[in-house]
């Protein structure tokens, strides 16, 4: 079972809206079923979430993020029955800097992203009433 969350994948298109070419997709696979990849987003991976799949030869069990080459035509084929997921899309405008909870494309804004944690300046999660998380060190 296939089933598209966001963006297209196979011809089919998901009804959540996207800003920018995404694929995001959950399948559901029978051992021994092959799923093509087609090259039509720049950048892919398929995270294994239950099970084993094998591409090009190589097997690769639960908990495994797999980040395919641009370009290349993939054929995942189920090893036993497995839960994937394939994410996707065209690639960023630029390198992103991640620190903690904070993802940027600048590092001056990560900077600030921080102060403004440690001085209280996020709002709250509506609803949310655990006590604060204070910021990892450095």
């Amino acid at each position: 079972m296939l089933r598209i969350v966001a963006g297209t994948m196979h011809g089919l298109r998901s009804p959540v809206a996207t800003s920018c070419d995404t694929m995001f997709a959950d399948a559901h696979l029978k051992a021994g079923t092959i799923l093509p990849l087609a090259a039509d987003h720049e950048e892919r991976a398929v995270y294994v979430i239950a099970g084993e799949i094998e591409i090009a030869g190589d097997r690769h069990g639960p908990e495994r993020l797999l980040v395919l080459k641009p370009g290349d035509r993939i054929e995942v084929t189920a090893a036993s029955d497995a839960h994937i997921v394939v994410v996707g899309g065209a690639a960023m405008d630029g390198p992103r800097h991640i620190w903690w909870n904070f993802v940027s494309s600048r590092k001056d804004r990560i900077e600030a992203a921080k102060a403004d944690w440690k001085a209280g300046r996020f709002a709250l999660v509506p609803g949310d009433t655990s006590e604060f998380i204070p910021l990892p060190p450095d």
